[in-house]
């Protein structure tokens, strides 16, 4: 089989012809394997309102098999889309390329896709962002969601300012609290939208089978560090000097193998298995702060790679359901991993409704099997109720490792937008500022880059309203300048123009008019 001829090689003219065959080649590729993926989410998604949104996630993933980063250039030459933000609409994208391109070789009466085809999706996604995360002409493009604290239950003041500052949606974490107060909450929170004109929604996370240490036994001051061992235990005892934990969950003492890796309390401490027997597993940190760790009850451990076969509705979300059911605008699905998932959800949560429709499910994206499930995530979901990801930054960054988050967060990005699926980008956003009163340079540009996706989460502390503010105001800022991957051109004003440009925009109004 003979090797292409690189397109640089070839004449202007037949570099079109070949832009053109290549692309063609590609759109019967791409309609070929999207047909596969809806045949696979056929069962799924029968004739809902999530089918559309699901041929162009089919489309989308068929796309992103091909390499066309060696295409683009050649586009981008013509003057031509390079379809770098063909999200929304995979097929007139590429159908309106291919269009050009005939244009380019004479050709008279090419096919462009209608105008619609461009807008249908965008409209889809903007109008499933003000379905679950509310509306607010007057606000930025990107909604603001807040975790409340304890206590928001009984300071009747905290969330009016929220709100006032531009809070969209608060989230309780049902993990904390109680059902008394998570009622308080709900209530200041409704009454103080109303008061304000505002539309906020209530977003309820059920807490998930978030693997955490439940009993230590050591030394009050003792700290870890890189070589010291420590041992997880079924159950605590006497067994030397070694500081001990136990788990929440039993089901992860099997994938403790020699070798096997552990995060503890979002990474800050690393850890390896050195050695187990039937009464307890041996495990050496790796890597510390500098000052070490101390092991503390209710802290989170990872097992960074490991698929672990935990479902993710936990007793205690079920304890949890009726009230949310009845409260919730949103919930949070924490470790959600399957479609099985999905359903399991959905059905115990239709078992509450009493023929009310579902509250919108917020899929948060926490492990590598959650990544790797999403489109069928995705699918499940968007056919069953109105569906939102959040990409949950902290644990997600441990278990695929924080160089690899820097671009998964973008592919999750992406590939919602496909789906016309709004995602909430979440984790330690402003987390300076909204703890000690004061942001860093770093949070600043992440708040920024925020602005891409159709809500940003804020976590609770101290200075959580006077970071709404300081969040709504990077937020416009930047409604000026992007949306999604798309560049606005905006003036800017930040350099001088020529001296004669000055001058006219300097002169009076009614002297510009005589």
């Amino acid at each position: 089989m003979t090797q292409a001829t690189p397109l640089s090689a070839l004449s202007p003219d037949d570099e079109i012809i070949a832009l053109h065959d290549r692309l063609s080649v590609l759109r019967r590729d791409i309609v070929r394997d999207a047909a596969l993926h809806m045949s696979d989410w056929r069962p799924a998604l029968q004739d809902g309102d999530f089918l559309k949104s699901a041929d162009n996630l089919a489309h989308y993933l068929a796309l992103r098999r091909s390499d066309l980063s060696t295409l683009q250039p050649h586009l981008q030459r013509l003057g031509l889309s390079t379809l770098g933000r063909c999200e929304p609409h995979v097929l007139a994208s590429l159908d309106a390329v291919l269009a050009a391109l005939d244009c380019l070789q004479g050709e008279r009466g090419a096919a462009f896709p209608r105008p619609s085809d461009f807008s249908t999706g965008s409209a889809a996604l903007l109008q499933r962002q003000a379905n679950i995360f509310g509306s607010d002409p007057d606000g930025p493009h990107t909604r603001i969601m807040v975790t409340l604290p304890s206590e928001a239950a009984f300071d009747g003041g905290l969330i009016p300012a929220l709100i006032a500052r531009g809070a969209d949606c608060v989230r309780i974490n049902c993990a904390h609290d109680g059902e008394r107060a998570w009622a308080a909450m709900i209530a200041i929170t409704r009454r103080a939208a109303k008061e304000q004109g505002r539309d906020v929604r209530v977003a309820m996370d059920l807490p998930g089978p978030k693997i955490r240490i439940r009993e230590v036994q050591a030394e009050p001051e003792a700290r870890l560090l890189p070589g010291d061992r420590f041992l997880i235990v079924p159950s605590l005892g006497a067994r030397g000097r070694l500081p001990q934990i136990t788990l929440s969950h039993a089901e992860l003492l099997p994938h403790l193998t020699p070798g096997a890796q552990l995060a503890i309390d979002d990474g800050k401490l690393g850890a390896r298995v050195v050695a187990r027997d039937s009464d307890a597993i041996t495990v050496q940190a790796t890597h510390t702060r500098s000052k070490g760790l101390k092991l503390k009850p209710e802290k989170g451990v990872n097992l960074p790679g490991a698929e672990l076969a935990i479902p993710a509705l936990t007793e205690d979300d079920l304890s949890h359901l009726d009230f949310v059911a009845a409260n919730a605008d949103i919930v949070g699905y924490s470790f959600v991993q399957t479609p099985d998932d999905v359903r399991q959800l959905a059905t115990e949560l239709g078992r509450r409704m009493h023929g009310r429709p579902l509250p919108a499910l917020m899929l948060k994206v926490e492990t590598p099997m959650a990544v790797r499930n999403l489109p069928r995530l995705l699918v499940q979901a968007g056919a069953l109720m109105p569906v939102a990801v959040m990409i949950a930054r902290g644990d997600l960054a441990v278990e695929i490792g924080f160089e690899r988050l820097s671009e998964i967060q973008e592919e999750i990005l992406w590939l919602c937008e496909a789906a016309h699926v709004p995602v909430v980008w979440a984790t330690q956003v402003l987390e300076t500022l909204v703890k000690e009163g004061a942001a860093t340079r770093a949070e600043t540009t992440d708040a920024a880059m925020s602005q891409r996706a159709e809500c940003v989460m804020l976590n609770k502390g101290p200075h959580l309203a006077e970071a709404v503010g300081f969040l709504d105001g990077v937020l416009r800022r930047m409604d000026r300048h992007q949306m999604k991957k798309s560049s606005r051109l905006a003036a800017l004003g930040s350099w001088d123009g020529p001296q004669h440009l000055q001058v006219e925009q300097e002169r009076p109004a009614e002297e510009t008019a005589a």
